[in-house]
């Protein structure tokens, strides 16, 4: 079956169930055209509260529809690939986090979770922050408690510094900013002595000093808009360029792959495809389902963070 063939099965199978389409930045182009609502998951999980619907397909990875469930108790939530995990949420297990956190009770930890962790952990956080507001955020957290920042060890360090407060920081990491260089950056800067290089703070410490500019991808978008320069090297997961092309017009991105390598790809953003979209739509399956106990726990720290953004 063609893709138009199956962008029109998806159309209708979407009305036919009273579903709203979510995709994040992450996704396949033609994911991201058809989509309701494009952008980063708790934008996403946000939008879908908003949305009239019965059905919420999450074309991301598993811990966004874990975000999307907990705030959209009452909707079925479906992800096309039950696979389309993340490296960043595992090097977390709720598990191990607990056992450390029982450890060293005595510190009495304030836990800062970064939203790309499973719903365990953020059921064990004090509150959680997103790449955009974890500066904000940390700047309310208690003067007297000491923070441990989980899971990804890159933001939490950019964050402390921007703060100005000491964290103890998880030893967690994407996989997919953990493969830029220094070196590749200076490549490609020697190669596009023009462009700005516009990173997320997901990325290692060497990759963020080189950066004109450091940003989540939400805003990597009114960024790249303003600034007076024509060109730039995009220093985040290959997604976005597709979103930045369609929403900021006659301005050329660069990503950080080489012809003979897509290095800048998440593997698990990418297991979600059109025919997936249409089979979970069809087959109303594979749904995500929390506990709600869990779900309660969860729900807490993230409306905490809700609050603190307004």
């Amino acid at each position: 079956m063609s893709n138009t063939d199956l962008i029109q099965e998806i159309q209708r199978l979407k009305e036919e169930r009273n579903a709203v389409i979510l995709a994040h930045s992450y996704q396949r182009a033609e994911i991201q055209d058809l989509a309701d609502f494009v952008g980063d998951s708790l934008a996403l999980a946000r939008k879908a509260q908003e949305a009239e619907c019965d059905v919420i397909v999450f074309c991301g990875v598993h811990f966004m529809a874990e975000t999307a469930c907990i705030l959209n108790p009452t909707r079925k939530v479906l992800l096309p690939d039950l696979n389309a995990a993340c490296s960043l949420e595992q090097s977390c297990p709720a598990e191990e986090l607990a056992a450390f956190l029982e450890a060293n009770k005595e510190k009495n930890y304030y836990v800062v979770a970064y939203i790309n962790c499973s719903i365990g952990v953020k059921a064990l956080a004090d509150v959680i922050v997103t790449s955009g507001n974890s500066q904000r955020i940390i700047e309310t957290a208690p003067a007297d408690r000491p923070i441990l920042f989980v899971p990804d060890r890159n933001l939490g360090a950019w964050t402390a510094r921007k703060v100005g407060r000491e964290m103890t920081l998880w030893n967690g990491a994407c996989h997919v900013h953990e493969r830029f260089t220094r070196d590749r950056v200076l490549e490609m800067r020697a190669q596009y002595p023009d462009a700005e290089v516009v990173c997320h703070p997901e990325c290692q410490e060497p990759i963020r000093l080189l950066a004109d500019h450091i940003c989540s991808t939400e805003k990597m978008i009114p960024y790249c808009r303003d600034s007076k320069a024509a060109r730039f090297i995009i220093v985040t997961e290959s997604g976005i360029l597709h979103r930045l092309r369609k929403l900021v017009p006659g301005k050329e991105f660069i990503g950080m792959g080489f012809e003979q390598c897509s290095c800048n790809e998440c593997e698990y953003m990418k297991l979600n495809t059109l025919e997936k979209l249409r089979n979970c739509l069809r087959d109303m399956s594979p749904e995500v389902r929390i506990e709600e106990e869990l779900r309660r726990r969860a729900e807490k720290p993230l409306q905490r963070m809700l609050d603190l953004s307004l």
